[in-house]
């Protein structure tokens, strides 16, 4: 099936950075590219935080044509129900995280008719607020809207876990999430170096504070150790993150990078050997596999997708909660690898090829197919 016109609807796209953003842009980019699909995003109008600066309505970035929308209500769950109007001219509607726009267009399915696929990006438990009332919607609301999709595409094994709670397991697929592996490929510096990177958001929940206390406790141990925070301002700002470090006495040894470009963020790898995310949760733990592609040595905590990723490529390294503990394995791994580093950064590069985009795409495309035929089918009975 060649020639498909896909739109993506998605909360938050470029000129936003974030791995949801980036996921979009890839299928988008290798649809276009590999499959030759008219591939279309339809987002809204503002970054969140930078509410102030409303976007163009329409552009083409990296050849994609991006429509963008006004919208109210919160980041958590915005509303933008001229959505409805932008999907006239899809073959498939792929709606990319559980808010207003999945529910909406599945409770408008009956008037637009559309194909549609739904990628999990990790639902909406990504922190701990409001679980209890979380688990409710989930359970009512989320367990209506996701059977209006031909097929659900969990972005993890533990979102296929998820959704096949509320959905028929024949309707489940897991495809974690590619990777773009040519961007930073290589960027680590050559010399082993006792400097950590983090790139990501700003956010509580991926555990920023706690990696300032880490820095803290390898700073006990050899106070040569030194770390960069990259990423986009979110819940925590460039002025809060002053503070902590402050707070944890390690000003002189933390750079902060606020909403750096991919440039800058090669440039700052080049004086990294280690990339650290000591999050809580994460849908499949994008971050690190490109942290890999760099050569970089991932530093993650305990958590379900990333101690999957160490199992499969033997690369990262899982630290435990104390942070006194963690900084002693780091230490200890370091002195490891000043025996054979070259061919640790070598490993950690082959170890992610698997995951690139080029390999996953085609999953993507299967699913879109499925959901035209189930769609198809369904009309058929309903006749």
């Amino acid at each position: 099936m060649s020639e498909l016109s896909v739109v993506h609807v998605v909360r938050q796209y470029l000129p936003s950075r974030g791995g949801m953003e980036d996921v979009v842009f890839n299928i988008a980019r290798m649809q276009q590219e590999l499959h030759g699909h008219r591939a279309s995003v339809v987002t809204l109008d503002r970054v969140f935080r930078q509410t102030e600066d409303v976007l163009p309505a329409d552009e083409v970035l990296d050849g994609i044509p991006v429509h963008r929308l006004p919208y109210s209500g919160s980041e958590r769950y915005p509303l933008f129900p001229s959505v409805l109007k932008n999907i006239s001219d899809a073959d498939v509607v792929h709606v990319h995280g559980i808010d207003f726009a999945f529910d909406f267009l599945s409770l408008t399915r009956w008037w637009h008719r559309k194909p549609m696929v739904a990628c999990t990006h990790g639902g909406f438990f990504h922190s701990g607020f409001a679980q209890r009332a979380k688990k409710m919607f989930f359970h009512s609301v989320t367990r209506c809207t996701a059977r209006g999709y031909e097929r659900i595409l969990a972005s993890s094994a533990n979102d296929g876990e998820l959704f096949r709670q509320v959905v028929p397991e024949d309707r489940v697929r897991v495809i974690e999430n590619g990777v773009d592996i040519d961007k930073f490929a290589g960027a680590s510096s050559p010399m082993l170096q006792p400097t950590l990177i983090y790139v990501g958001r700003w956010s509580v929940n991926k555990g920023l504070p706690r990696t300032l206390d880490l820095l803290a406790a390898l700073r006990r141990i050899d106070p040569r150790w030194t770390m960069i925070m990259a990423g986009r301002e979110y819940d925590l700002d460039h002025p809060a993150l002053v503070k902590l470090a402050e707070e944890k006495g390690v000003t002189d040894a933390l750079t902060l990078m606020p909403n750096p470009d991919n440039d800058a963020i090669r440039t700052a790898m080049g004086r990294a050997s280690y990339s650290v995310c000591l999050s809580r949760h994460e849908g499949f733990g994008l971050a690190a596999i490109e942290a890999m592609s760099a050569g970089l040595v991932p530093v993650l905590s305990a958590i379900p997708p990333f101690e999957r990723l160490a199992a499969e490529t033997r690369v990262p390294l899982i630290v435990p909660e104390d942070v006194d503990d963690a900084a002693a394995r780091i230490v200890e791994r370091h002195q490891q690898l000043a025996m054979h580093h070259a061919a640790a950064r070598a490993q950690a590069q082959l170890a992610v090829r698997p995951y690139s985009w080029r390999n996953v795409v085609g999953a993507y495309v299967e699913e879109y197919e499925r959901a035209i035929d189930g769609a198809r089918y369904d009309r058929k009975v309903a006749a």
